[in-house]
């Protein structure tokens, strides 16, 4: 069943659980489809009276900064050990490739990443617990979580939701390109950081005989 169709059969009052639950469990370091889900929801709030799109971006962005915050207060106690139990979990995901991606873009750019992470699938997942790992002092990473929180989910939500008061005819029929847009932009985001852990990974195998020769 299509995901926008079943949430159809939700009632309103369960959908804004849902939507916060699973960005929640995203941003907690669970990969989950939060982005598809929120995209669903706002689209059927465009054209489903129940749905109220306010409530929605404010349950979204609800569940991705208090997911964020107990990713970064799991991945603070449990420092690197966590990261790797979460490779042997989700080697597709936290791979020491991604990890070692991920690590320099948070060395590099700090709050800014926890800011822009949000809308990269990847990071959006690593963002909470590796701040912690990395112990970012808590109030620069709840600053940046916020407002990532409020721009990506109340962002998306109003985008959706009026694009579908604009053409919701044409998305009753095509709703499902939305969705294929969304996976797309994960899948090239997913392939990019991809890359980088592979040049990573590369990188450090040619760098270990020099290394071993000195």
């Amino acid at each position: 069943m299509h995901v926008q169709e079943w949430l159809d059969t939700v009632p309103p009052t369960a959908v804004y659980a849902l939507v916060a639950l699973v960005i929640g469990l995203e941003s907690l370091g669970i990969p989950l489809p939060g982005e598809i889900v929120l995209i669903s929801a706002a689209l059927m709030s465009s054209h489903h009276s129940g749905i109220n799109p306010i409530v929605l971006g404010a349950c979204a962005t609800a569940g991705a900064v208090i997911g964020d915050s107990i990713g970064y207060a799991i991945g603070r106690k449990g420092g690197r050990p966590l990261l790797a139990w979460l490779g042997n979990k989700f080697p597709k995901h936290f791979s020491e490739g991604h990890v070692a991606t991920a690590e320099r873009s948070f060395e590099k750019w700090g709050m800014w990443a926890v800011f822009f992470g949000r809308f990269v699938a990847l990071l959006r997942i690593f963002a909470g617990p590796l701040a912690g790992v990395l112990h970012m002092p808590y109030w620069k990473f709840l600053t940046a979580n916020v407002l990532g929180g409020i721009c990506w989910a109340g962002g998306t939500t109003a985008v959706i939701y009026y694009v579908g008061i604009v053409a919701e005819d044409w998305l009753k029929r095509f709703s499902y390109l939305g969705l294929v847009a969304a996976v797309l932009i994960g899948l090239a985001s997913m392939l990019i950081v991809k890359r980088r852990a592979k040049k990573t990974q590369t990188a450090e195998r040619e760098a270990e005989p020099v290394n071993a020769g000195e």
